[in-house]
């Protein structure tokens, strides 16, 4: 099938796309597709229509979150039709300064959409928010949003982090001081939003250019207050806490300078070297240790007497890995090795 060269030939603009979209799909076209594209179209129309109450525009947006669960097969028709840089216009192209109910429960539901579409790859349109503008409204949500508000930002963020089309736009907001601080705040609150912190910024972590900012904006004391609060907690975040310090204490030489500077920072990664409800975070800690140890006196001081030995010992006895066992024996013969040093 050709192309139409000459658009003169069909007047209208709908029909040519409609014609265009037609001829993109080949052989894949089916009788069946004007049946489930059209009510979807209508959908669109709702949300763009400047006639269109908040109400209207509430219903139809719980239509379509209905539709993705129930009949994920669509989504991707949503996606062909321009859903999600619609939404994501929605959401960030204009804040109602007020944050009525109705309102927040309007954008609340459009991140959700945005959300549930993001996995099939259109992450393209996110790039938006490169726009100062837009910016200043994702900030304003996560600053002034509920707690699913803010939750949901954080996932947003880790889906802006995986994608390299959307790489520049990570280290934008890696480097942004009152979305790093903002951060901060949120993993030393409720259990709940914390864990969406901590997720952030460990997404934030894949760039390397973000961990310098991370560090200087004070992210590793807000990592160790989380880690020290999850201590009784069975299920959390914590170990995924301890290999994003763990990144920035080994990439940033700051980084250990501000993980021994904090009272309870040693003491909290030692906590983390035998943890029965997270071997995930043993590694980290032992690699953590191991790094500020053997530069500092003073990491090594305060690892002793916070009992690191006797975490060490409770974790060769343990059902760890060998590589873990293998690592807990380098920091003993460390410490032991510069005890022998100093005296």
């Amino acid at each position: 099938m050709q192309k139409l060269h000459d658009p003169s030939l069909v007047p209208n603009h709908n029909l040519r796309h409609l014609i265009e979209q037609w001829r993109q799909m080949g052989h894949h076209f089916h009788p069946e597709y004007s049946t489930t594209i059209d009510p979807l179209l209508y959908l669109k129309r709702n949300l763009e229509s400047p006639h269109s109450t908040l109400q209207d525009k509430l219903q139809t947006l719980e239509k379509i979150r209905v539709l993705m669960d129930e009949t994920p097969s669509k989504t991707p028709f949503l996606l062909q039709i321009g859903f999600l840089p619609l939404l994501s216009q929605l959401l960030f192209g204009k804040l109602d300064p007020q944050f009525s109910g109705k309102y927040a429960d309007f954008e609340e539901k459009l991140l959700s959409c945005i959300l549930k579409l993001i996995p099939f790859g259109e992450f393209q349109c996110l790039n938006m928010l490169k726009e100062e503008s837009k910016l200043e409204s994702f900030l304003v949500l996560f600053e002034n949003g509920s707690g699913m508000m803010k939750q949901n930002l954080c996932r947003l963020v880790g889906a802006i982090s995986s994608s390299p089309e959307t790489r520049e736009l990570c280290a934008m907001i890696g480097r942004n001081h009152r979305f790093l601080q903002g951060i901060d705040h949120l993993i030393q609150q409720n259990f709940e939003t914390s864990e969406a912190g901590i997720e952030a910024i460990s997404a934030l972590c894949c760039l390397e250019s973000n961990r310098e900012s991370l560090v200087r904006e004070g992210l590793i004391n807000g990592l160790i207050t989380y880690i020290l609060n999850t201590e009784t907690k069975e299920r959390s975040s914590a170990g995924t806490a301890m290999t994003t310090l763990e990144q920035l204490v080994g990439s940033e030489r700051s980084g250990k300078e501000a993980l021994i500077k904090d009272p309870r920072g040693v003491k909290a990664v030692v906590k983390m070297v035998f943890r029965v409800s997270d071997h995930g975070g043993s590694e980290s800690a032992l690699n953590s240790l191991i790094m500020v140890c053997y530069e500092s006196l003073e990491a090594r001081e305060k690892a002793i007497g916070a009992g690191v030995l006797t975490q060490l010992l409770l974790l060769l006895q343990s059902q760890c890995s060998c590589r873990i066992k293998s690592k807990a024996r380098t920091l003993l013969k460390l410490l032991r090795s510069k005890w022998d040093e100093e005296q």
